[in-house]
């Protein structure tokens, strides 16, 4: 099995920026947690992360008919791209929404999730473990299908 992590905007900050929200592990932390915990289950990942709305379209792109599922933190864009929903769609590709924070706690503006009309899961508030419960989703996912 092969899943596709995506992390948008600012995760690559994570450590530095806003650590009563995110806390103070950095985005390589992460990237090594999510790796070692698929490696365990016997899961392939790739993980990707981009401050660029395109790239992260490109890249959802490229995983059709290559990845099983996609994990995708897409930070701010959440918010805003409907770019990365149709990706998303066109591609046609379990996918689980992970947030770091408890975004439905946060501000107004953050209760909207373009990618959250498309994914089957949205996973909130849990920190790093959100990632690994995203991907036993697609792993229960694949399984059932």
């Amino acid at each position: 099995m092969k899943i596709l992590v995506i992390n948008g905007p600012n995760l690559n900050m994570l450590g530095i920026r806003e650590k009563n929200i995110y806390g103070d592990k950095d985005y390589k932390a992460l990237i090594s947690f999510i790796k070692k915990s698929a490696k365990e289950k016997g899961v392939k990942v790739k993980c990707y992360q981009s401050n660029y709305e395109g790239a992260i379209v490109t890249e959802i792109q490229r995983a059709y008919k290559k990845f099983d599922g996609v994990v995708i933190n897409p930070g701010a864009y959440t918010h805003t791209s409907v770019a990365i929903l149709d990706a998303l769609k066109a591609v046609n590709i379990p996918t689980v929404e992970v947030h770091i924070s408890a975004v439905n706690e946060r501000e107004d503006f953050r209760q909207i999730s373009y990618v959250g009309k498309f994914a089957f899961k949205t996973i909130t508030g849990k920190g790093f473990d959100g990632y690994i419960e995203g991907i036993d989703e697609i792993i229960g996912r694949c399984k059932n299908d």
